[in-house]
């Protein structure tokens, strides 16, 4: 059999699921099944409601199916014979009719389940492997609220039984590291029901937000930033000229003041092409790098958000650079170097993945002024040594991006540096900037829109599951817990404390009357990176006894040479 690819056997797996679950149920109505980055889904219409029970059935059926290593057939159709094959088929005769006259029209069939689809699928059903479904969650038909909501059914595949054991695995590894079971069980923040998609940040996981927003922005001074602050509430009249008014407004949050519409803004760049109008620019001015820390707001779909992960509102580590069409390849091998920097600190630069998509079909500008801007990024990767793949025509309208991509310590993969070429938003069919020349005539300039780790929000999210809560010494939020082993010590314990503190260090006291073991126990709940244990002894060595998650106790040692080892770590 010829090599198929993991998205085709996934998708496969998404037809035979249907098939599966019309041959175990009645009255069952299918939409769509694509493959996705982890597996399949399905999505159904049917009078019984789907639970994990249904599962064991469900897949002993898929199993019978693919054992019986029936060939997907791709047949081409007139419109005509596709809907009779479809006849009974509600939302599939829908989508046929999305389907613009003198479109190819192609199905495949699999024994006698027949599918409106474009492929690619494998060639027998054998090749999908072994198949396991995960969850059943509610989606709405098109995504539309409006509409009827259908049972979307989750799945994944393996090639065998014992790699579906491994990810099973992982899996649940995944469960146990899941931001919003952390969230709470470390006291983090939380999300009212009644406001979704909004965080509440309690002060263990504030401290880790500005602890994250205070490193950004040293790493962003060093790099010859200014930080810049624009208001939350924008016009409409600016929306439309930036083109967010035709394009975005669905997605925007709008309110009404003295007859005029305003919105809130979704992002940032409006305002920093209005600081830089704001007065004359010279070319000696260029490039001018205009970070900011906004707060900006999605209308996203509530079926959409997820944890800390996908919200409505959230805050970037934003910047927009405006520069000369010659500074975009030094500018963008400058960014590619501090994202680079950064994700090392995170221990995230090892497996970093970089994509450079290139001009789409649908773009507004010259080809030749594309080449030219494609030409600079992969030059600037280069030059920061970080290879990369071309996402060929994934550009967007305006200019080509590069992407990065991190993987985490569960080898999951997350998207979440990027730095777009716009020569679109300063031009003078819409926002109108200009500098003056050094031949003295009016230019527009060249907006690189870009963030290192995007939204601030998502890249926690990012780090709780990667780090499963235990925060590195410097992001931790409670980085020391000092516990005297008995009331005697407490007032020992305070000073050791504040000395601490008085070198810039977040630390408690457990002051409970709990026995030693209970307090170190504890504190490993908490996942206190030092744990000081301090009593009469140590008090009169003036010393202070030391464990370290991961390594255990590291012994006595006296005040100044525990501080010597925080600030070692810290530099490290």
């Amino acid at each position: 059999m010829a090599e198929v690819t993991i998205e085709a056997r996934r998708h496969s797996a998404a037809h035979l699921a249907a098939r599966a679950i019309m041959n175990v149920f009645e009255n069952v109505q299918v939409d769509i099944g694509p493959a996705t980055d982890e597996g399949f889904y399905y999505d159904f219409d049917l009078p019984h409601r789907l639970s994990p029970e249904d599962f064991p059935k469900i897949e002993e059926e898929i199993k019978r199916l693919i054992a019986l290593d029936e060939p997907f057939v791709r047949k081409e159709v007139s419109r005509e014979e596709c809907a009779k094959m479809l006849e009974g088929q509600q939302y599939k005769l829908e989508r046929l009719g999305d389907i613009p006259e003198g479109e190819t029209i192609s199905t495949y069939a699999v024994g006698d389940y027949v599918e409106m689809c474009r492929g690619p699928h494998v060639e027998h059903s054998s090749q999908i492997g072994v198949v396991k479904l995960t969850r059943v969650a509610g989606s709405y038909f098109r995504g539309d609220v409006n509409n009827k909501m259908l049972q979307r059914v989750y799945g994944i595949i393996a090639k065998d039984q014992a790699e579906m054991d491994e990810i099973i695995e992982r899996a649940e590894e995944a469960k146990r590291r899941d931001h919003r079971k952390l969230g709470v069980e470390l006291d983090l923040f939380h999300i009212d029901p009644e406001n979704p998609g909004q965080i509440f940040w309690h002060p263990r996981g504030w401290s880790i937000y500005v602890t994250l927003q205070d490193y950004m922005r040293k790493k962003l001074v060093a790099d010859g930033y200014s930080e810049v602050n624009t208001p939350a509430l924008m016009p409409r009249s600016l929306w439309e000229r930036s083109g967010h008014w035709g394009h975005y407004q669905k997605n925007m949050f709008v309110t009404e003041s003295e007859k005029r519409l305003f919105a809130v803004k979704p992002m940032n760049c409006p305002g920093a092409i209005e600081i830089f109008k704001s007065r004359t620019r010279s070319y000696k001015d260029l490039p001018l790098r205009l970070a900011e820390f906004g707060h900006c707001a999605r209308n996203e779909p509530s079926g959409t958000l997820h944890g800390i992960m996908r919200v409505r509102g959230f805050v970037q580590d934003d910047a927009h650079i405006l520069c000369t069409e010659d500074q975009i390849e030094e500018e963008v091998a400058k960014f590619c170097r501090l994202l680079k920097d950064v994700y090392s600190d995170f221990g995230f630069d090892k497996n970093l993945l970089v994509k450079l998509s290139t001009m789409p079909e649908d773009h507004v500008g010259e080809i030749a002024t594309w080449q030219h801007a494609e030409a600079a990024l992969a030059a600037a990767c280069n030059a920061a040594g970080l290879p990369f793949e071309i996402q060929p025509g994934e550009g967007a309208f305006y200019g080509p991006k590069l992407e990065f991509t991190l993987v985490d310590a569960l080898g999951r993969q997350w998207q979440c540096g990027t730095i777009q070429l716009d020569y679109q938003l300063p031009s003078a069919e819409r926002l109108n900037a200009e500098y003056v020349g050094a031949d003295g005539k009016k230019h527009h300039p060249v907006m690189l829109h870009r963030a290192v780790l995007g939204s601030l929000e998502r890249f926690i999210g990012i780090l709780i599951e990667n780090y499963a809560g235990a925060f590195p010494f410097w992001l931790a939020p409670e980085q020391i817990r000092i516990l005297p082993s008995s009331d005697k010590a407490l007032d020992y314990a305070k000073k050791i404390k504040a000395a601490l503190e008085a070198n810039g260090y977040r630390v408690t006291v457990d002051a409970s009357s709990e026995k030693l073991g209970a307090k170190i126990r504890e504190a490993s709940n908490w996942k206190v990176p030092y744990k000081v244990v301090v009593g009469p002894r140590d008090e009169a060595d003036e010393t202070v006894s030391v464990r370290k998650t991961g390594e255990g106790d590291l012994g006595a040692m006296k005040l100044p040479d525990f501080l010597a080892k925080l600030q070692s770590e810290i530099k490290a």
